[in-house]
């Protein structure tokens, strides 16, 4: 059973003038379902689309097309207040940068414990002592002395943590995690990434886990979806496509990943086509222009 599951989902943001409207295809017919108690990661380069899922996820974005199933209904066009926050309540994402997704005028506990008293997650008498809880679950001990300080006082890793703690406190089934680590020292990466497990299996969460990051995604991830200029090329258990990719791009993303082992490794030669979302791109797959095994059904 998916927690959520995606449908053809489509994002065309329309660039120009009235004279000269294009579309870009940020997003294009993307379909996958997130199960509970699992890690999917979504990867690909920057601009490839991943962001943009995970938004229209979030209903950040309304999509183009398709369809975004939650609990047997389509959520993606849901327009009631009240549809909405219950949506919200069950779906959270966590944002790339800590510091900018945390208000720097309120206190840790400000954050933790407003969507406690939005959602009414618990009694008024009760607030406090979850958003302790939800701090010492993320590893923010003492929960005290960190609830009372401000984002700048916390390192970046701490500050990744109270976001998640803060996602954490409406107790949703899915999270959205968009590149929680990228900002983050490589030392402190791990600890976030532990932590993930650590939610998945304790409280059977969702995560979509969107990264460039391939080691941290073999790392951390069940399934693995690759992603090139807005499609999804490639799918499966992650060590089945890491090991023996079937898709030419997801091959050129492994060649590209250094590896100590080989000190002379060989030369990659760049190729051009889209390295992005397009703008009115041609039908069939987009790595079509870049790829050295293209035949006609290709295109």
């Amino acid at each position: 059973m998916s927690a959520l599951e995606v449908r053809e989902l489509s994002k065309h943001f329309s660039i120009g003038g009235a004279l000269r409207r294009s579309h870009v295809h940020a997003v294009e017919d993307v379909s996958f379902a997130l199960r509970p108690g699992t890690i999917t990661a979504l990867v690909g380069e920057s601009g490839s689309g991943k962001t943009t899922v995970a938004r229209l996820l979030a209903r950040l974005y309304d999509p183009s097309s398709g369809a975004v199933l939650f609990e047997g209904s389509d959520v993606s066009h849901v327009r009631r207040r009240r549809d909405v926050l219950h949506y919200r309540s069950q779906v959270q994402i966590i944002f790339q940068d800590p510091f900018g997704s945390l208000n720097p005028v309120k206190t840790i506990r400000h954050h933790v414990e407003r969507p406690l008293r939005i959602h009414h997650i618990v009694p008024s008498a009760q607030v406090e002592e979850r958003a302790h809880e939800l701090l010492r679950t993320v590893g923010l001990v003492p929960p005290e002395e960190i609830a009372a300080k401000y984002p700048h006082e916390l390192s970046g890793g701490q500050r990744q943590r109270v976001a998640i703690a803060r996602a954490l406190a409406v107790e949703p089934k899915v999270v959205l995690a968009d590149e929680p680590t990228s900002m983050l020292d490589v030392s402190i990466r791990i600890g976030i990434l532990n932590l993930m497990v650590r939610l998945k299996e304790e409280r059977g969460i969702a995560f979509l886990y969107v990264t460039h990051d391939l080691a941290s995604a073999r790392y951390v991830a069940d399934e693995i979806l690759v992603m090139y200029a807005g499609q999804i090329v490639e799918r499966g258990p992650v060590e089945q496509v890491l090991a023996d990719p079937l898709h030419p791009y997801t091959r050129l993303l492994l060649a590209a990943v250094p590896d100590p082992a080989k000190r002379h490794a060989e030369r990659i030669e760049p190729r051009k086509g889209l390295a992005s979302a397009a703008v009115d791109p041609p039908e069939g797959c987009r790595f079509v222009e870049r790829c050295p095994l293209a035949i006609g059904v290709c295109s």
